[in-house]
């Protein structure tokens, strides 16, 4: 992850304080801890743990985005 891409970026963000976020179990988002709803696919189930937000976004951080956002259909 040693580019500045903003995907960089939001991954450096979550790495700093993973507890503070969560994993969406629909899309592999990974949103604030407190929201209730994935705001990319609308799921309400989670994973909560550090390790596996940690993972997810080393992941994210380093690819492309592949996910379809309300933005897109602007």
């Amino acid at each position: 992850m040693g580019d500045a891409s903003p995907r960089a970026a939001a991954a450096a963000k979550i790495l700093n304080h993973p507890m503070d976020y969560k994993v969406c179990e629909g899309c592999g988002s990974i949103v604030l801890k407190k929201a209730l709803l994935c705001p990319n696919c609308h799921a309400y189930r989670f994973d909560e743990a550090v390790t596996r937000v940690i993972l997810q976004a080393e992941i994210l951080g380093s690819r492309d985005a592949a996910s379809v956002t309300k933005d897109d259909y602007n």
